[in-house]
């Protein structure tokens, strides 16, 4: 979204950072905003490895709440940049954990997007107790229908021309497993081979996220100083299925979380994260409210998904002050 976009919240500086070591060699970048004493939630950013954006500090009403934003293992300004070493679904809700008694914070907000849906589902089903709510925006749950729609047969119907763009640098005879294909490339020993496929990944990624292009977001997708380390914690944790224990894994575990206040946000025409999974989510988890944007894609930059995210902050922000 444009820094000078009109329906975010004013462009805010950080008034601390921190610098989290949280094992394994690993260590976070966490910055908080807003208000010091002001109503605490954490944002959960999407990829994985796709790291902060500046605009992700303006969902928040800053007199109103406490916001906490980290990069995730492996992305962003957390290092080791790009390391799929320990790290897994349960590591980073491990650092959560972490970064949430590190600041001195009972419970907070949880709001994610995206891979964030699926990192803040984990999350709260594992720590019930220590979430005021979930505001999740494109759902992901990572289940094998998702993962084939997007790296194998579905979406390549809607996006052909993309689609030979994303699979050129795979010979045919290994397209029948475009995913593990990749795996391979970007995890093995040729760092050329390994740079050409991030750029090609980047760029399936990057035309996928919104109902009409963003050049802004394809040249960083495919950045070579960012394309290869997002691209590999991304097929780390699309080839391991999330480290969850199947497919119903987040689903069945709603349960421990369905007394929790809960906004679903979902484009209607979203590309990465079919609506069929938010949908399935908001039957299982009646109690939450589906919001179903009719003229938006995957993005949060995008206008109707951004004006329901605000709604949703702003509301929980009243909800939880008191």
């Amino acid at each position: 979204m444009d820094a000078t976009d009109p329906i975010l919240y004013p462009p805010i500086e950080p008034y601390a950072t921190h610098r989290v070591a949280v094992g394994d060699g690993h260590e976070l970048y966490v910055e908080e905003v807003g208000r010091p004493d002001g109503v605490p939630v954490v944002f959960l950013h999407g990829g994985p490895g796709g790291g902060l954006v500046p605009a992700a500090r303006r969902f928040f009403d800053p007199h109103r709440y406490r916001v906490v934003l980290l990069d995730q293992r492996g992305a962003g300004r957390s290092t080791p940049r790009g390391s799929v070493h320990a790290n897994t679904t349960w590591h980073l809700v491990a650092d959560l954990e972490l970064i949430r008694e590190r600041l001195g914070i009972d419970a907070w907000l949880v709001f994610g997007g995206s891979w964030g849906v699926t990192l803040g589902l984990a999350y709260a089903q594992t720590h019930p107790t220590r979430v005021t709510g979930l505001i999740l925006r494109g759902v992901l749950l990572l289940r094998r229908a998702e993962r084939d729609w997007f790296y194998q047969h579905g979406l390549h119907h809607l996006q052909p021309e993309e689609w030979a763009r994303f699979v050129a640098p795979i010979p045919p005879d290994e397209r029948y497993d475009v995913l593990a294909a990749y795996h391979r490339r970007l995890h093995g020993t040729d760092q050329a081979q390994a740079r050409a496929c991030a750029a090609a990944w980047g760029r399936w990624e990057a035309v996928n996220s919104g109902l009409r292009p963003d050049l802004g977001l394809l040249a960083h997708f495919t950045a070579d100083e960012h394309a290869l380390p997002v691209a590999r914690i991304l097929s780390h944790y699309a080839w391991n299925g999330g480290f969850l224990t199947g497919d119903d894994h987040l689903l069945d575990g709603v349960d421990r979380i369905r007394h929790l206040p809960a906004v679903l946000i979902q484009g209607r025409y979203d590309l990465c994260c079919p609506p069929v999974s938010a949908y399935d989510l908001a039957r299982r988890w009646p109690e939450a409210e589906l919001r179903m944007v009719p003229d938006a894609g995957h993005s949060a930059a995008e206008p109707g998904i951004a004006r329901e995210l605000l709604r949703a902050t702003d509301e929980f922000a009243t909800r939880l002050a008191g």
